[in-house]
């Protein structure tokens, strides 16, 4: 170690997917080796064939494989590994697991254990950030644990209230009371829901905010005491508290507010004394005040749109700062360029309520061209199973401006073929086109507020045409096998059909 810096030039991902993948090119390209971990049901993933080296953690259920810390720590240090990067999700924001890693000799590639721990409890967190200045939505300062107090508090407070987990994160344990009669019962469920999903049933209260846009600040730090922020990302196209699109630079948020919703991002992060990527998120209300909810203290799955439009690797500037190395820019040398907008992939039926999809990968076609990026761990023969998160691919387009990008996000998502399992495309399409996206004014409760403006619309008769197009793809491709056609000949006759079905779903298409 010289001057500080520490040596690392081989890492463990403790990841999987499209995720691992996203970690393992920048390794690549800052000449790192990577080792890749793999349950049995990923033996044939992206990310093992990606890596330098792959070594089997387990069974294909999470908690006998991703989420086993002490197997992963144990195989950082049988293949000499000096770091361990959490990718997001799974162990990346559990600060027991961070301990563990330091006290076996080895760097975590993300933020101390105090730091998580301080910002993980969303209660505690509150009280510091009300400390440090930063505004935050009015609420409760301590845990509701009886029934009297939970009444009396959300009278004070004025419903409509939210209950919330307090170690509680992805959308989980969280519920809307609009009136005193729901109190109660969506209490219980929040508890439940905490104790079940975080081994912690604490609640706290927070005013619901009507009609709220949910915008996030990026921040980093590193260990010679600088923070910056590198702008916003806009997260409020949500289907029942989870992200569907996102999009930076935010259409709300003007030069004023984004320089003071940066300024308290950093100075909540400074007050923790913060290093490594981590992430403020804001509510914003219809007077532009704006409340901070928490802080995701990892990389985001959305981290993409401020890589399209900064032009940094935030996975370089994490392992530069667990190097022990200064950011690399001051704030004000940090430049954002043209307009991202980032659409998720899920496994599921958006047209069945959303149920899960499961299945085995067809057919798979990924858009291309100028300012389009797909991350993914998708493969031909790939089993989508019921183990993992069902996000399969983050399809990511940057342009000059809001209006082009908007139609390359729709021209790739039109690009976009993926047979073998059902996926929210059509759902997607009829979002980014629909006029509350396209106009810049929604919210978070867009989705659910107008389920008539993204529910599928088809007519008889383009059911009918859809089944004719399926139906004469179907016999092209078995015609062009028999007469000895080229590979690239029967992908063009799939891609066109399937183009023709993908637009049977966009708003305004047929009768």
């Amino acid at each position: 170690m010289a001057d500080g810096v520490r040596t690392i030039d081989k890492v463990l991902v403790a990841n999987r997917g499209e995720i691992a993948l996203r970690v393992l090119r920048t390794c690549r390209e800052m000449g790192i080796k990577t080792v890749a971990v793999y349950s049995d049901a990923d033996r044939d993933a992206l990310h093992v064939r990606a890596a330098y080296q792959a070594v089997r953690l387990g069974p294909a259920p999470v908690g006998e494989s991703y989420l086993r810390g002490d197997a992963i720590i144990e195989l950082a240090k049988q293949t000499g590994a000096q770091a361990i990067h959490p990718g997001f999700g799974f162990l990346s924001e559990n600060a027991g697991f961070v301990r563990a890693v330091r006290d076996a000799g080895l760097i975590f590639i993300g933020p101390s254990p105090e730091a998580i721990e301080s910002m993980g409890d969303k209660i505690a967190a509150r009280k510091r950030m009300i400390a440090a200045g930063v505004p935050v939505v009015p609420g409760t300062a301590e845990p509701v644990a009886d029934d009297d107090t939970l009444r009396a508090e959300a009278a004070r407070i004025g419903y409509p209230v939210m209950i919330k987990a307090s170690a509680g994160g992805g959308g989980k344990g969280i519920r809307i009371v609009r009136e005193e009669g729901e109190l109660l019962t969506s209490a219980a469920r929040a508890r439940s829901e905490g104790e079940k999903a975080f081994g912690n049933g604490a609640i706290y209260l927070e005013k619901f905010l009507e009609q709220p846009r949910h915008i996030e600040v990026q921040v980093f730090g590193d260990s010679h005491g600088n923070v910056v922020h590198i702008g916003e990302r806009e997260c409020s196209i949500q289907r029942r508290h989870q992200k569907v699109v996102e999009e930076r630079p935010s259409p709300l948020v003007d030069d004023e507010l984004r320089a003071a919703m940066g300024a308290a991002a950093v100075k909540a992060a400074a007050a923790i004394g913060y290093e490594n990527a981590g992430t403020l998120e804001f509510l914003v209300d219809k007077h532009k005040q704006f409340f901070m909810l928490e802080m995701n203290t990892r990389l985001q799955v959305e981290h993409p749109i401020t890589e399209m439009t900064s032009g940094i690797d935030l996975v370089r500037w994490q392992l530069m700062v667990a190097r022990g190395e200064p950011l690399p820019l001051k704030q004000d040398e940090i430049v954002h360029e043209g307009h991202a907008i980032e659409a998720r992939l899920y496994a599921e039926d958006a047209d069945a309520g959303f149920l899960p999809a499961v299945g085995t990968v067809g057919r798979l076609e990924l858009p291309g061209g100028p300012g389009v990026r797909v991350d993914t761990g998708l493969y031909e023969g790939m089993q989508v199973s019921p183990h993992y998160d069902p996000m399969l691919a983050k399809l990511i387009v940057h342009a000059a401006t809001r209006e082009r990008a908007i139609e390359r996000m729709l021209r790739a998502l039109s690009e976009l073929t993926v047979t073998g399992v059902t996926t929210n495309l059509p759902f997607l399409l009829r979002v980014v086109d629909s006029e509350a996206f396209r106009s810049g004014h929604y919210d978070t409760g867009t989705i659910e507020a107008n389920p008539e403006q993204f529910a599928r619309h088809m007519s008889e008769a383009r059911v009918r045409n859809v089944s004719l197009i399926a139906a004469t793809m179907a016999h092209v491709l078995r015609a062009r096998r028999g007469f000895g056609s080229s590979s690239v000949e029967r992908r063009g006759a799939a891609s066109r059909a399937s183009s023709s079905w993908v637009d049977a779903y966009r708003p305004g298409a047929g009768s």
